[in-house]
C-alpha cells in the first residue's frame, strides 16, 4: 500500500441557502478537490479508497447537507474517527444567516425548503436549525452569511484557506475562428480579422501563427502594433480589477476568420506579455480545425 501524504479536508455544510454552492465553486478555485452531497455513510469508504490508493489528493472539500439528513449519525461517527488518524486534518466550516434572509432568498429563487416542500420557507429552515444545532456545535468555523454577498463570501473563503496571501487568478487567452463560432466562456473576445491575412499568401497558407515567418508578418504592420499597443493598455487597466472583484479566471477570446493565423499569433503575443505578472494558459482552439475538414 503506497503511503498518503497528510490530507486537508474541509467539510462544508449549514443552512439551506447560506450559500455552500458559492463556497464549494470557491474552494475548487483553490485547488481543493470537491465532491457535492456526499453522503455521510459513504465518507468512511471515500476515506478509505483515499488511503488505499496513495492519492495525490493533499485538499479535498466535500459538502454535506440536509439532502442526506438520515445518516448524520454515520457523520459524527465518520468524525470521530478521523480525530484519531494521523494523515487527514478534517475541519467543518458551518454556514448560516438569520431566518429574515433565508427566507428573502428563497422567496427571490422561487424554490422551496427541502424540509418543507409544500409548506412555508420558515418552517422549513426551523426545522432545519434544530437539525443542525449539534453539528454547528462541532464547527471549526461558522460564517454568517447574512449581510454577505456571493463575492464577499467567496473573499472570505479564499482569505481563509489560501495558502498564500495572493487571491488564485488565472488569464486564459484563447484563438478561435469566426466562422466557427465564438467561444460560450469568453469573457473578453477581441476581433482581429481588420489585419492582413497571411492565409492569401499561398506558401505560408497551411501554416499558423505558432511558424515564426507567419508570426513575423502579423506582427509587422502598424496596425498590428497599434492594436496589441491599446489592447495591453486596456487588459492592463482591467486584470486587477477583474481580480480584485473575486474572479477566479478570465477567459480573453482573439478571433480571425479561421482562427490559424492572426488570432494564434496575438493570442501567443498576449499570453506571454502578461505572464510576467499572472498565471497565463493559452490555447488555440480552431488551429487544426482546417486540416480535419
Amino acid at each position: 500500500m503506497s503511503k498518503v501524504s497528510e490530507i486537508k479536508m474541509v467539510i462544508i455544510t449549514g443552512m439551506s441557502g447560506a450559500g455552500k454552492t458559492v463556497a464549494i465553486q470557491s474552494f475548487e478555485d483553490l485547488g481543493y478537490f470537491c465532491v457535492d452531497n456526499l453522503p455521510p455513510t459513504l465518507l468512511p469508504k471515500f476515506l478509505e479508497i483515499m488511503k488505499e490508493s496513495g492519492t495525490k489528493m493533499n485538499k479535498v472539500a466535500l459538502v454535506m447537507d440536509l439532502r442526506g439528513r438520515e445518516f448524520f449519525d454515520s457523520l459524527f461517527h465518520a468524525l470521530d474517527e478521523m480525530i484519531e488518524l494521523d494523515w487527514i486534518t478534517p475541519q467543518i466550516l458551518f454556514l448560516d444567516a438569520n431566518d429574515q434572509v433565508l427566507v428573502s432568498r428563497y422567496k427571490e429563487t422561487r424554490r422551496s425548503h427541502p424540509l418543507a416542500p409544500t409548506g412555508l420557507p420558515l418552517e422549513g429552515i426551523q426545522m432545519e436549525r434544530e437539525l443542525l444545532e449539534e453539528l454547528k456545535g462541532r464547527a471549526q468555523l461558522i460564517f454568517d452569511t447574512s449581510t454577505l454577498k456571493p463575492r464577499q463570501l467567496r473573499e472570505k473563503i479564499l482569505k481563509q484557506f489560501a495558502e498564500n496571501e495572493d487571491h488564485p487568478f488565472t488569464v486564459h487567452v484563447m484563438s478561435f475562428g469566426f466562422k466557427y463560432g465564438i467561444p460560450i466562456d469568453a469573457d473578453l473576445v477581441f476581433d482581429v480579422r481588420f489585419l492582413p491575412n497571411p492565409h492569401y499568401i499561398e506558401h505560408m497558407r497551411p501554416k499558423t501563427g505558432m511558424d515564426e515567418e507567419v508570426s513575423s508578418y502579423v506582427l509587422k504592420w502598424n496596425e498590428t502594433a497599434k492594436f496589441i499597443e491599446k489592447t495591453v493598455d486596456l487588459l492592463t487597466f482591467m486584470l486587477p480589477q477583474y481580480k480584485r472583484e473575486g474572479k477566479s479566471q478570465l477567459v480573453i477570446a482573439i478571433g480571425c476568420t479561421g482562427g490559424q493565423h492572426r488570432s494564434v499569433t496575438l493570442a501567443e503575443y498576449l499570453a506571454n506579455h502578461f505572464k510576467k505578472d499572472y498565471k497565463t494558459h493559452v490555447t488555440h482552439r480552431d488551429i487544426e480545425r482546417r486540416k480535419q475538414q
